[in-house]
């Protein structure tokens, strides 16, 4: 069985990164989107939420699993038979820093490969921060985010400004 691991803060998870995971979940037997951590990284939603909201978005995808791990990809991987990982590109910039973190994860783990897929035209702009940044303002997000989680979004966005006040 092929396993593909999708690695991602998601936070929140976008219209672009659904596309990847459909994409993924139609050529991989089975799809883990794996909630990563980044300590670079501020977050809107907690892990747990992120997780949530990734299930819920992923739902309908029988082939697809949410999880999450406090390890390094290359570790984590290690519990898969033939693992993959699917990282989605939508710019030159993308490349550049995703190929770096691939040999990274090649040296830790050499049994560990990685697939990058381009992104689909119309989700090359687009981003958690950009979506987070409309959300800010109140713009519409129906073109970027899952209509499931435009609600938490539009909530966590709301209570984030009330409390900054």
């Amino acid at each position: 069985m092929k396993t593909a691991i999708i690695p991602g803060s998601f936070d929140p998870i976008t219209l672009g990164h659904l596309n990847i995971i459909r994409r993924a979940a139609s050529i991989f037997d089975r799809v883990v989107v794996c909630v990563m951590k980044n300590s670079a990284k501020h977050y809107m939603f907690s892990t747990a939420e992120r997780i949530e909201l990734a299930e819920r978005v992923t739902a309908r995808l029988p082939n697809v699993e949410v999880a999450t791990t406090d390890l390094l990809l290359a570790e984590y991987a290690k519990q898969y038979e033939n693992p993959v990982v699917v990282k989605g590109l939508r710019a030159v910039s993308d490349f550049d820093y995703e190929f770096q973190i691939a040999l990274i994860n090649k040296k830790m783990n050499p049994e560990l490969e990685t697939l990058f897929l381009t992104s689909s035209e119309k989700y090359t702009f687009l981003s958690s921060t950009v979506v987070k940044e409309m959300a800010a303002y109140g713009a519409d997000l129906s073109e970027f985010a899952p209509s499931e989680i435009i609600d938490d979004i539009l909530e966590k966005t709301n209570s984030r400004r009330q409390t900054q006040q």
